[in-house]
């Protein structure tokens, strides 16, 4: 008769540093010279959950340097922030763009 053997439980423990973290992405507004600052202001408030002071500083980065980062997200996230930004801008009748590039 042949005996059945266990193979021994191994536990094994991940250093930390092995785990690749996700690259992320940073989310752009982009200028133009339709978009009004307040539709700006409001859209880094409501999709990207920004206060109003930091809002105010990034529209005034947008709109004095061109672009203006709203946020940095995992590409997915990224991806659906832009979608949401195009959609309100769209519905609203603003051409207002949004990319996202790597970090």
């Amino acid at each position: 008769m042949s005996q059945l053997t266990t193979p021994k439980e191994r536990t094994e423990i991940r250093d930390a540093t092995e785990a690749k973290r996700p690259p992320l992405y940073k989310v752009l507004l982009l200028n133009d010279n339709y978009t009004t600052t307040e539709f700006v202001v409001m859209v880094l408030e409501q999709v990207f959950n920004k206060n109003h002071v930091n809002a105010e500083r990034i529209m005034l980065s947008v709109h004095q340097k061109g672009t203006g980062v709203a946020g940095v997200y995992v590409k997915d996230i990224a991806e659906m922030k832009c979608d949401a930004v195009q959609r309100l801008a769209q519905t609203q009748g603003f051409p207002l763009c949004c990319d996202m590039e790597p970090e």
